[in-house]
């Protein structure tokens, strides 16, 4: 199974803790390798944009949100900082729980790449600087498995049905 180094989640009150992203590890995604660098999610979060922090990519379990306060965001030198309060729902009470348990899988995000914000060599991608849309709690694997489909541009090397195969085989994987 291929995932994504572990991210560090943890409930602390009605809060969670932890990182979305950790910059400089390498991940394998189906037919490529990628890094994330320090500064990537910068003009992002100084942009203003709102984003949303979800459950497993679900935009119908938002859990918290840059534009009310309930979520907030900082890179460090270790990656995409989060902490976000959770709310009093069905969604919140599902999340606080396993966080308390220590059965939350870690953290994922959802972005697009700016225009010169990736730099490949050879099979491996390094992001320098994306548009964050959301993060994610993700109670199985946190992997990019959830956003790679829709977020991911790379240069054709296999045809559509051969990226759609390697995806199944991936989750199959897991």
């Amino acid at each position: 199974m291929e995932t994504r180094a572990a991210h560090e989640v943890r409930a602390e009150g009605r809060k969670l803790v932890g990182f979305a992203a950790v910059f400089d590890q390498e991940t394998r995604i189906t037919d490529f390798r990628e890094v994330i660098k320090r500064g990537a999610f910068a003009a992002s979060l100084a942009s203003g944009k709102d984003i949303l922090a979800l459950v497993d990519h679900d935009s119908g379990k938002v859990l918290a949100r840059t534009r009310s306060g309930s979520l907030r965001l900082s890179e460090n030198e270790r990656g995409l900082a989060f902490e976000l309060d959770i709310p009093d729902t069905s969604a919140g009470r599902d999340v606080l729980a396993l966080a308390a348990r220590g059965d939350l899988g870690g953290a994922s995000f959802g972005f697009t790449v700016e225009a010169s914000g990736e730099v490949w060599s050879g099979d491996k991608r390094e992001l320098r600087a994306v548009t964050l849309h959301e993060i994610s709690v993700v109670q199985s694997f946190p992997a990019y498995s959830g956003t790679s489909v829709q977020a991911r541009s790379r240069p054709a090397t296999r045809t559509t049905a051969d990226r759609r195969i390697a995806l199944l085989d991936l989750e199959a994987a897991r």
